[in-house]
């Protein structure tokens, strides 16, 4: 048995008594008692109590079953209780990371084959319920997914080093099991699959979609809801993230909401599976971004141009090394560090402007394709005939682009599903006067983020939530040395470079924004996903989406 010992809480009653031995030691028998929080296990011997107690706590507790053994002669019932606590590493490390226990109990107390089933299945039941009433203070007021629960569970077998379907095998197939929870595997063998498969699917059949591979296939499956007819019902079904790609951004935030320690890589994978089977469902925010061609897209990540999106798109070349090539593409871009022209604007994240009020209550937007007016002394951002790269977002990160001949721009009416945007005038217009325009025009990086990691070990936007219905908008002012941009990337591994002061990194919480580059080439990436370059704005709706958080 697990030797952990805890102790108990005194308060809680005890609700079950039982004798019990171990399967793999019937001569040893051990006094099992369930309390409302607890699972107290006491060896039966004449050594101190307290040598021999095991307290589990039900809060790491993600399934129980009875079960009959495979010899019929033999009348004993089985209780396996599956658990996930968080322990020391094993190997030499210092941190803990929640790691699986399996504890298995022997029941043979009646001659009664079906009756020692009946009472492994009552404990089996009371250890399910308790469970599943093991809340924090704030998780009160949460949604839980229903059971018995029925998941899609869709995975990209080329995310990341290309080991996604090898994880999933490992642990969790294993993980759902344990939970009770039903789920069909889905793998998405091209881009766009997974949006098209949700755009057309009956929801009805599933209670929750999960995604096992980086963010892009989350950004798939959002963006295939809000294009449903129904999407204002489709966008409400629970959404979870299993991270089996190299960024693994929202899987590492939804891990640091939690209150976990930092951990990366399977530890990660774990505790993200852990979060999942404990069903808790938050509410989470959705940006809304225009590009200077219809349709709109829905973020929940990041918007990145300059420094940022260079690097998360040239490292593709890097990608076997998986997170790591992060890293190297940092380093590679450091040495030939770029300055970015544009122009930023934005709305700060206050009251309600009132020039919203005539803007409200639309159920579809008309999109707008008319050019950005030039701004004086600058070229026009979209010009007639011009060539522009843009792409569909696709959940291999890859940059995979066609070109594209633009026509001239006419106002053309495009119907579209999903919220209206309530604060952004058409791109073509001049902003409302109460928006900041950032006087600086050279840039190293602009970074919208809107969850609190950018990676696995990136706390780029540490005072982020899930649905505060804000944007942590970043900008890195031209000037700043090699030094000074490598220690504010390093800093961002534990979340502390905002507190470096440094003087060229700007932060501002902002409701909308708006970004005109003015360079003639370069990269804007959408949840690590290339997007059309060019001018781009965008909204952020509080809590629109929702989302598994344990």
């Amino acid at each position: 048995m697990d030797q952990r010992i805890t102790e108990p809480d005194h308060f809680s009653p005890v609700s079950l008594y039982g004798e019990f031995t171990l399967t793999g030691n019937r001569k040893v028998r051990y006094a099992v008692s369930l309390t409302e929080r607890d699972l107290i296990v006491q060896r039966l011997t004449s050594t101190p109590v307290g040598r021999n107690k095991v307290v589990l706590s039900l809060k790491d507790c993600v399934g129980c079953r009875a079960y009959r053994g495979d010899d019929n002669a033999d009348p004993a019932a089985y209780l396996a209780v599956y658990l996930y606590p968080l322990k020391k590493r094993w190997w030499m490390s210092s941190g803990v990371s929640r790691q699986r226990v399996e504890h298995c109990f022997r029941l043979a107390a009646l001659q009664d084959p079906r009756a020692n089933l009946e009472e492994a299945e009552k404990w089996a039941r009371a250890v399910r319920e308790r469970s599943a009433r093991q809340q924090n203070r704030d998780e009160v007021s949460m949604n839980k997914l229903s059971r018995p629960c029925r998941m899609m569970l869709l995975v990209n077998p080329q995310s990341g080093k290309g080991q996604a379907l090898t994880l999933y095998n490992n642990h969790i197939q294993r993980m759902l099991s344990e939970a009770g929870i039903q789920h069909t595997l889905v793998i998405t063998e091209r881009q766009n699959h997974a949006r098209e498969l949700v755009r057309e699917a009956d929801l009805s059949q599933w209670d929750a979609l999960v995604i096992m591979s980086g963010d892009g296939l989350l950004f798939e499956v959002i963006n295939g809801l809000l294009e449903r007819p129904d999407w204002e019902e489709a966008i409400q079904i629970p959404l979870g993230i299993l991270p089996g790609g190299s960024g693994n951004a929202l899987a590492a935030s939804i891990h640091h909401y939690s209150g976990a320690p930092q951990v990366s890589s399977e530890e990660l994978l774990v505790s993200c599976g852990f979060l999942m089977c404990k069903g808790l469902v938050s509410p989470m925010d959705l940006v809304c971004i225009h590009l200077s061609s219809c349709p709109r897209v829905f973020s929940f990540l990041s918007l990145a141009w300059g420094f940022v999106a260079d690097v998360d798109i040239e490292s593709e070349k890097y990608r076997h090394v998986g997170s790591a090539r992060f890293t190297v593409c940092t380093l590679v871009r450091l040495a030939s560090l770029r300055v970015y022209k544009g122009k930023l604007a934005y709305l700060p994240a206050t009251d309600l402007p009132k020039h919203e009020e005539g803007l409200r209550n639309k159920k579809t937007l008309h999109c707008n394709n008319q050019p950005p007016t030039s701004v004086p002394g600058r070229p026009s951002t979209v010009s007639p005939r011009v060539n522009t790269f843009h792409n569909s977002c696709h959940s291999n990160n890859s940059l995979k682009v066609r070109k594209v001949e633009s026509t001239p721009s006419r106002s053309t009416n495009i119907s579209l599903t999903g919220p209206s945007d309530s604060l952004l005038p058409p791109l073509d217009q001049l902003l409302p006067s109460d928006w900041v325009v950032v006087q600086e025009e050279d840039f190293v990086l602009v970074l919208a983020m809107y969850q609190s990691h950018l990676g696995e070990d990136m706390m780029a936007a540490p005072g982020s939530t899930l649905d505060e219905g804000v944007i942590h908008l970043f900008y890195v002012r031209a000037g700043i040395s090699r030094a000074a941009l490598l220690k504010m990337f390093l800093a961002m591994e534990k979340g502390t470079h905002l507190a470096n002061n440094c003087q060229h990194l700007v932060h501002a919480k902002v409701r909308a924004f708006r970004l005109e580059p003015y360079t003639p080439k370069g990269i804007i990436t959408v949840d690590g996903e290339v997007v059309e370059y060019g001018p781009v704005q965008a909204e952020v709706h509080r809590g629109l989406a929702r989302i598994i958080t344990g």
